[in-house]
């Protein structure tokens, strides 16, 4: 039985839509639409269709449109007000398609203009929706900080809607952290409101709440009821979001009472609707939803169908990459929030400063000239420490540079690239590419906290980093979970694949060992290639070191070849460490674009050859 948690969550994409269009919620949507393409409304009105355009249409995508069309002609016309909501609703459009990083970014642009208007009830609401958006991704102390900041500031106004609208996604939030007592405390204080002002869409969605809460509760007779009644009036308003939303909490109790036929014709028609309206979180869980009940039903086949679409939309909705760049949306907003203070009590010092001078004005009348020589002889102090200190400055920055570009870059190609400006791309003849990816870190990264997660790899990244610089390897780069490395460059070396399989052991105990006491179960796959490649500087502004060629597109696959815990190479590899290292041939591996190929794993270190290695390398000096 899946516990739903996300369908009711954006409410207040819903309401916050309507606080400027409450009675307007019997509008034809298609007839206004036809006055704004057609023109047929004079130019003063402009702002006030859109408006409604971008509030009324359920359709993600012409939100959207219109929401930028409406964002485009307040900017023309100075409109705070419009602007604001202009990015709430184009916020709220990609929010219904999944893209949740665009929702948010739009959000505290929504945020922005609401604070310099010195509306509290505009502003506690857009905090109320981006508390909605963090609730969606599982980032639940942002979400929870939002949501007492949002609701804390509607209090303080007559925005009842608004309050309510807060509440109830409040009580959403707690639902889904399975505190229900909680959650039944938020939905029940904001019911009343949304009765008291005869707000339709605002009392099903009460009586839904109310509903999933029972349903939590094994009390199937009361939730079904509640669940009802809330369909049927969303049904009559036309807020098909609402619909898909609360369907499957019906499934649900179906499915509890063993009714699974009928719990499949709620779950389908959830995902009729969701797919019409393309609202992704609807379709992902409805799939789910099936899958797991035609599972019950004995049809595997249709439970695998259900379950690959459900695979497709979770991994579009859930990566490591969406929640940095989420994190980085508050951190930048706070920022500007803070600047926007700074600067306006230097304006308020600046003001102050003024006014004081004009007062004293006629004191310092008599003293001009002698006041004049001691302020330009200061001046001229001044600008002399001035120098001093940018100079320094400058050469300390300069210093700072200098080792930055060095980590980024091989110490020889980032004296090359700051003598010439450019660096020319070089073939090496032989060399070792290793990949190593983390084995099932999408199962992983949805059992962690973002948070946990970044810290995590990062971790491991570190280890991984210090131990190439061991083995004199050249980190490349990373991509998601994965690791990249050379060895043979940017000078080339006689044992470069001696030394990356040294590399790849040591990688291989550190992931297996006990180092990182927060983390367990993590495994890794690792797979090593050795032959030409060219090595370059890309990039103008933000450089990076890489590596191309066929070695490159080999050594990738011996990785995905490869297994959990283990080292597979290619026969290349092998012909230059076969001295040193045991290994186990595999024969041959049917490799992608390749065609057959020999692979083996690495075992051990033959006894006595990395002793014999180790005696050449000083004697050598090398």
């Amino acid at each position: 039985m899946t516990l739903w948690k996300s369908s009711i969550a954006f409410f207040s994409l819903l309401l916050l839509g309507n606080l400027t269009g409450f009675a307007q919620q019997s509008i034809d949507v298609d007839s206004l639409e036809q006055v704004y393409l057609q023109g047929n409304f004079a130019p003063a009105d402009s702002l006030e269709l859109l408006d409604l355009l971008s509030v009324t249409f359920q359709d993600p995508q012409k939100v959207i449109y219109y929401s930028e069309t409406l964002i485009q002609v307040a900017q023309r016309q100075d409109s705070t007000q419009r602007l604001f909501q202009g990015y709430l609703q184009k916020g709220n459009g990609y929010a219904r398609l999944g893209n949740q990083v665009d929702a948010l970014n739009n959000y505290f642009e929504a945020a922005n203009y609401s604070d310099e208007s010195g509306s509290d009830s505009a502003l506690g609401s857009v905090y109320v929706t981006i508390a909605d958006t963090y609730s969606m991704n599982k980032n639940n102390d942002n979400a929870r900080d939002y949501y007492h900041q949002g609701i804390a500031l509607l209090r303080e106004t007559d925005d009842s809607l608004s309050l309510s609208t807060g509440l109830s996604n409040a009580g959403d939030f707690y639902y889904g952290l399975g505190q229900l007592d909680s959650a039944l405390i938020y939905f029940e204080e904001a019911g009343p409101i949304f009765e008291a002002l005869e707000f339709r869409i605002g009392i099903g969605y009460y009586l839904g709440s109310l509903g999933m809460v029972y349903g939590a509760q094994d009390k199937p007779e009361q939730a079904l009821e509640k669940l009802n009644e809330c369909l049927e009036i969303l049904e009559a308003e036309g807020d098909y979001y609402g619909v898909a939303a609360f369907l499957p909490f019906i499934s649900d109790i179906y499915e509890k009472q063993g009714k699974y036929r009928l719990a499949v014709q709620y779950s389908e028609r959830s995902l009729d609707i969701a797919t019409t309206y393309g609202l992704k979180e609807q379709i992902r869980d409805a799939n789910l939803q099936l899958s797991e009940l035609y599972e019950q039903l004995g049809d595997p086949g249709k439970s695998l169908k259900y379950f690959r679409q459900y695979a497709t939309y979770k991994d579009s909705l859930s990566n490591i990459g969406l929640v940095q760049q989420m994190a980085r949306l508050r951190t930048n907003f706070e920022v500007n929030q803070k600047q926007s203070e700074v600067n306006l009590l230097e304006k308020e010092a600046e003001i102050s400063e003024l006014r004081q001078k004009r007062q004293d004005a006629a004191l310092y009348v008599a003293l001009g000239i002698v006041i004049l020589a001691f302020m330009l002889a200061y001046g001229l102090f001044r600008r002399y420490k001035y120098i001093q200190r940018t100079r320094d400055v400058i050469e300390k920055e300069k210093a700072r540079s200098d080792d930055l570009l060095k980590n980024i870059l091989p110490e020889e190609t980032a004296d090359e690239l700051k003598e010439y400006g450019r660096v020319q791309a070089k073939k090496f003849e032989s060399v070792s590419v290793m990949f190593a990816d983390f084995v099932g870190f999408t199962q992983y990264s949805e059992k962690m906290s973002p948070e946990d997660l970044v810290k995590t790899v990062d971790y491991y990244f570190s280890c991984f980093d210090q131990a190439a610089e061991n083995h004199g390897v050249e980190k490349i780069k990373t991509m998601g979970d994965c690791y990249m490395c050379a060895a043979g460059l940017p000078f080339p070396e006689k044992d470069h694949a001696i030394q990356m399989v040294r590399l790849a052991c040591d990688i291989i105990d550190i992931v297996s060992g006990d180092g990182y006491s927060e983390v367990t179960g993590f495994e890794i796959r690792i797979g090593i290639h050795s032959g030409p490649v060219v090595a370059g500087v890309v990039g103008t502004k933000k450089f990076a070191y890489d590596i191309w060629g066929d070695t490159v597109n080999i050594a990738s696959r011996m990785e995905s070849g490869s297994q959990a815990g283990r080292i597979n190479i290619s026969e290349s590899t092998y012909l230059l460490i076969k001295d040193h290292f045991e290994c186990e041939f595999r024969g041959m591996v049917q490799v992608k674009n390749k065609g057959m190929m020999k692979m083996y794993f690495v075992k051990r270190p033959l006894q006595g050859a990395e002793e014999v290695l180790l005696n050449k390398t000083t004697e050598t000096g090398e």
